[in-house]
């Protein structure tokens, strides 16, 4: 990773992960035996799409003396994705109107939160990427304070580290090591080249069982020694 922009220094340009679809990523992290599916994130609205490099903020609850919910939006910048650790919490948010907007000025890819949002109406209307656990109005304000900017968090069940490779669309939300992410492209894309091969050949008129035991279609996403993952699917 040459920084925590967009690019990555590698063949792999990260915004075009998007093109290959989390679900076709999420094989080719299970072929790799990666974790990086993350459960439980949902897109805000349908056609959402985003992919950046992660930057983090872990939350804790308030202790006897308050702290803040953070004005780390000073620190990012444009193509990375804000991941926010509220340890799940659905009872209060962590992201509302004034960083929805200062978030898309900036250029920022999106933002995935392991907690709930609000004031949705402004990131629907501007196309602003937002994964979360749901939506819920309540402040975090003198409820949950920041512990932790660029550290490691959690993302549903997946960990993520500063400068791993988010990628979300309208199946959800997966994490790649950024030091794989050319690995995990490759795989991906040859994924989805078999996946195509299947429904040509079944269009020809092969059957789909036929067409999927040529092709190795149930070995696709199978998780094989590191050695030979990238071989040829």
């Amino acid at each position: 990773m040459s920084d925590q922009t967009g690019s990555v220094a590698g063949s792999v340009d990260v915004a075009n992960l998007t093109t290959l679809g989390t679900a076709t990523l999420s094989d080719a992290l299970d072929r790799l035996g990666l974790p990086g599916s993350a459960a439980g994130m949902a897109p805000l609205g349908p056609g959402q799409r985003m992919a950046g490099p992660a930057f983090t903020v872990r939350y804790v609850p308030v202790g006897a003396v308050h702290g803040t919910v953070g004005d780390y939006l000073d620190d990012c910048v444009a193509g990375q994705v804000v991941v926010l650790d509220n340890y799940g919490r659905t009872d209060c948010t962590v992201w509302g109107e004034i960083l929805t907007l200062l978030a898309h000025d900036q250029g920022l890819a999106g933002t995935a939160i392991n907690g709930v949002c609000r004031d949705v109406r402004e990131p629907l209307e501007l196309g602003y990427p937002i994964y979360s656990r749901g939506r819920f109005m309540r402040t975090g304000k003198d409820r949950v304070e920041v512990a932790d900017v660029n550290g490691r968090v959690v993302l549903g069940d997946v960990q993520v580290n500063p400068g791993d490779i988010v990628v979300g669309d309208d199946d959800g939300v997966v994490v790649i090591p950024q030091g794989r992410v050319d690995e995990v492209a490759g795989i991906a894309t040859r994924i989805s080249d078999v996946e195509h091969r299947i429904v040509e050949a079944s269009r020809r008129g092969q059957s789909l069982a036929a067409a999927r035991r040529e092709f190795g279609y149930h070995q696709l996403q199978r998780e094989v020694a590191s050695s030979t993952a990238s071989a040829p699917i």
